[in-house]
Formats: C-alpha cells, structure tokens, sequence
C-alpha cells in the first residue's frame, strides 16, 4: 500500500501535540504527563495519519472504527488531538481539571472521542473483544483498536482477554503496546519482566510484531499494513517507547509516572522540544 501521508506533517503534528499535552500538564498538574508523552507517535498517526475512520460529527456513526484508551491515566495527549479534530472546542483545553470541565485527569466517556471509561486499568482489551465480537455478528466491517500501557499487562483481566481473543479470532483487533518500560513503580524489568512479549502473544493465537514507537514512518505504514491484513488472528503491535519522551528530566527518572512539572520546567522543556 501507498503511503500518501506527508511524513513532514505528521512529524509536525506530533510536536504540536507534544507542546501541547505540556502546557495540560502546566494547568493541571495532576495529570500523567511522562505516560502521555510515550504515545504521542502513536496517537498522531492513528488520527492524522487517516488510520481511523470517525466522524466527530456523529459519534455514535456505527462505521467508525474503535480506539478503546485502556492507559486511561496516561492519555492526556489525546486531548488535543480530539479538539483539533473538531470532537470538541479548542478553549476546553485551557479547563483541564477545572470545576465543570469534562476534561479530568482521568479520561470517561463525558469527553467526546473516548469510548470506553479507562480506569480502574487493564480492562481495555476484555472491552475491546466484546465490542470486536459484536462488531463481527452484526457484519460490520469496522476496526477495534485498542491502546495499552506495558505496566497495565500486570493485570490478570489482559491475560484473560489475550486468550479469549485468540480462541475467537477476533481479526478485527488490532492492540497497540505502548510499552515504554516504566510503570508507578519503576522500570518494569526490576517488577515483572514482560519479555519476550511477541511470544506470549503468539502462544495465544495473535500475530505479534515490533516496532519503533517514535519513528513516524514505521508507525504509520505498520498500522496501514495491519488494517488492511487479512490474516484470521488478532494483531498485536509493540511499539517501543520512551516514557517521558522529549522531557530528558523525565526520560532519565524511573519513577516519572507520578513525577509533576514545575510550570518554569514545563516553559524550559517546551523550548527544547524538536
């Protein structure tokens, strides 16, 4: 398949967005800020990238594909994304976390765009095989895309949805591992080390690859090439990530999951974004 997507644009966009979720975080500084950085690529590239098909128009529009936010805490960079895309007015963004804002700093599904509440986490996926099950008897040709964190796969309720998934081959599944490494506790590696992750995956019945969560190109051209994929299987990407990316003061903490920004730190790190 072509890629008809300028890589310059999206490479742009993900810095807005990058930009952007900082100065959420400088106006609600409880929100996850380091967790939300990680998925930028990915976020970008699903939305301005034409992956998805919506219509922010007709939410309830039976053909548009699913993202289901199952790292619900760490998504605050979606919020921008959805405002540009005209889900929302862009002055809400200034409201985060204010009194009668929609926008909290854990998203639900007042918030237009998002499908599922994502909390507590590691229900994303049991939720995304559901609505992929219903999708498939009612003949609907639409997508499920699902986002997880690696820290979310501690969960036993993942595991669950991982089997049935393949047991249903549920093929219109395509999960997304933001596996940047970190959890609240600290890298994953000295917690519960999740390798080798393709093949745990595989052992139940899905396609599994791996890829670079932060280069644009094979971002976008994976996921045209999985939507299109016309294998029996659930699909799995794990996209390598770097928690806190573009902030080196959160790249380099290990407990930068719950770490919050002064507002003279966050104005820094903007000027240093490329």
């Amino acid at each position: 398949m072509k890629l008809n997507i300028s890589l310059e644009s999206l490479k742009e966009k993900a810095l807005w967005v990058r930009k952007q979720t900082l100065l959420i975080h400088k106006i609600a500084p409880e929100t996850r800020l380091a967790s939300s950085l990680s998925a930028v690529e990915i976020l970008v590239s699903l939305y301005y990238g034409k992956i998805l098909n919506f219509d922010p128009k007709n939410l309830t529009w039976e053909g548009r594909d699913r993202l289901i936010v199952s790292k619900g805490h760490g998504s605050i960079a979606l919020y921008p994304i959805l405002a540009d895309m005209g889900f929302f007015d862009k002055e809400e963004l200034m409201r985060v976390c204010k009194e009668d804002s929609f926008l909290g700093g854990i998203p639900d599904t007042l918030i237009p765009g998002y499908e599922t509440i994502n909390g507590s986490l590691g229900h994303g996926l049991g939720a995304a095989c559901g609505v992929a099950l219903a999708l498939k008897r009612k003949g609907n040709d639409a997508k499920v895309f699902v986002l997880i964190g690696d820290g979310e796969l501690y969960e036993g309720s993942v595991w669950e949805a991982v089997m049935f998934g393949g047991q249903h081959r549920l093929d219109n599944i395509i999960a997304i591992i933001d596996n940047n490494k970190a959890c609240m506790l600290g890298r994953c590696e000295n917690i519960i080390n999740l390798e080798p992750l393709p093949e745990k995956f595989r052992t139940h019945k899905w396609s599994a690859e791996r890829i670079d969560g932060h280069d644009t190109k094979q971002v976008h051209k994976t996921f045209m090439r999985l939507k299109s994929d016309k294998g029996n299987k659930p699909k799995v990407l794990i996209a390598d990530t770097v928690k806190g990316k573009g902030v080196p003061s959160l790249e380099s903490d290990p407990m930068s999951h719950v770490k919050s920004l002064k507002p003279e730190d966050i104005d820094d790190a903007i000027a240093r974004l490329r």
